[in-house]
């Protein structure tokens, strides 16, 4: 199982929009010197609806390439046509991806059972480790504790990121998943508290521009460090909201771009973060010194 601070890679672009190969390597060091404990390539902060299928796949190619098993390398392979994630997750496991992680089907809004056999449908069409992944504040579509539980029950399907931030729902979660089912925070301001309730890592946005400290977060939630979690979250929590003041992931690639790391580059219909918003993220940045 797959445990800890679990970074939602950016995807690093130039000022023309081109995906810039070279800075992608220099980030994926940076995440394995930093403590990072797995890789999810091409997820919602990766652009994954900005790129074209063979961008999608090489990106993914990239990352499983540089990282060299050094640790588990999760990717993006959801979409809202069943058997377009299926493609791109038989993809994704030929070019030897530890997991995929899977969207709730976006615009279309199918009901549970839809959602049920989508997800089933997936897993017994490739022999892969498939990480669910429920964002209703994107999707539309919300999958509910009883169809997850239903899906549990799928040998190959093995862990789900929530992103919904309902804490009551996520304990909910943990105490009713079968063992050996992982359940994972996506959001990163209330992650420490399914952590602390026995979540097993956060997939996180954050970790993009604070690694050590998320990777430090992670261990101490995971190991029932109530009072030290939620102190260094209190620490991280300016930056947690800063991060989402514009839509993921303008404001996390104007972030990991003061780093250093790569340009301002994304693309449309994202634009680069309002100006209003610059300042004050940097100030949570400098406030943790990691700027």
């Amino acid at each position: 199982m797959i445990t800890g601070s679990i970074v939602a890679l950016v995807t690093p672009m130039t000022q023309s929009g081109a995906i810039d190969w070279l800075a992608l390597d220099k980030i994926i060091e940076f995440h394995i010197d930093k403590g990072t404990k797995s890789i999810v390539a091409v997820g919602t902060s990766g652009e994954s609806s900005t790129l074209s299928p063979a961008e999608h796949c090489a990106v993914i190619k990239r990352v499983v390439d540089r990282v060299a098993g050094r640790i588990p390398v999760i990717a993006g392979t959801g979409a809202n046509n069943t058997q377009e994630a299926i493609k791109l997750s038989l993809e994704a496991k030929n070019l030897g991806v530890d997991a995929c992680l899977s969207v709730v089907p976006y615009y279309n809004k199918p009901t549970q059972e839809g959602i049920y056999l989508h997800f089933k449908t997936i897993a017994e069409a490739v022999d892969i480790a498939q990480i669910l992944y429920n964002v209703p504040g994107r999707t539309v579509a919300d999958m509910q504790e009883q169809t997850t539980l239903r899906l549990a029950e799928i040998d190959n399907i093995v862990g789900i990121k929530d992103a919904t931030g309902d804490v009551e729902r996520n304990i909910s979660l943990v105490k009713n998943a079968p063992k050996g089912f992982a359940v994972y925070s996506g959001d990163d301001v209330t992650a420490v508290e399914l952590m602390l309730a026995g979540g097993h890592g956060n997939i996180s946005v954050t970790a993009n521009v604070a690694p050590e400290k998320m990777s430090a977060l992670c261990e101490l939630a995971i190991a029932g460090k109530t009072q030290e979690a939620r102190s260094l979250n209190d620490l991280l929590m300016p930056l947690h909201e800063q991060l989402f003041m514009e839509s993921n992931p303008i404001p996390v690639k104007w972030a990991v771009a003061q780093l250093g790391l790569m340009d301002e580059g994304i693309r449309l219909p994202l634009t680069r973060l309002s100006e209003e918003f610059r300042k004050p993220l940097k100030q949570a940045m400098l406030k943790l010194n990691v700027l």
